[in-house]
């Protein structure tokens, strides 16, 4: 997780506590949030939690949204909590320790058996993958499952 991200939840647990921020990314000028909710993701909610954020809006163009179905996977209890569904898993190493050259990009996709504090495992096509949450530069649900 970045730093702008625990940043980002520090400021909103002040003022909506009960929103989750899933991810925070910086894509050139644009920050992208995306959030979630246990009532779900409103319109009004993303404007709320936009208003909170007006100081970012100052260095990037701000989009709030929710997950939607390809749900980022960002923290241990993201994985813990979506068992059973299906993850595609960006590595920033090969698994065997190796540097991937940029590109191609190195994608595993399996079904999420495990996950711990420190790695989560995967049911993949070449059989059980283990990834440390430190080779994971991105991930997320795989919508349909």
């Amino acid at each position: 997780m970045s730093a702008l991200q625990t940043e980002i939840e520090a400021r909103l647990a002040g003022v909506e506590p009960a929103v989750e921020v899933l991810l925070a990314e910086v894509a050139g000028p644009t920050l992208r949030l995306f959030i979630d909710h246990p009532d779900g993701v409103t319109l009004a909610l993303c404007e709320r939690v936009t208003g909170h954020l007006t100081d970012y809006r100052e260095r990037f163009s701000l989009e709030v949204s929710s997950p939607g179905s390809d749900r980022p996977l960002t923290k241990p209890q993201h994985y813990a909590r979506y068992l059973g569904r299906r993850a595609r898993v960006r590595l920033r190493e090969a698994p065997d320790g190796h540097k991937q050259p940029a590109p191609p990009t190195k994608w595993v996709v399996g079904e999420l058996v495990g996950a711990s504090e420190a790695e989560i495992t995967l049911a993949a096509g070449d059989g059980i993958v283990t990834i440390p949450y430190e080779q994971i530069a991105r991930s997320n649900l795989v919508p349909g499952d």
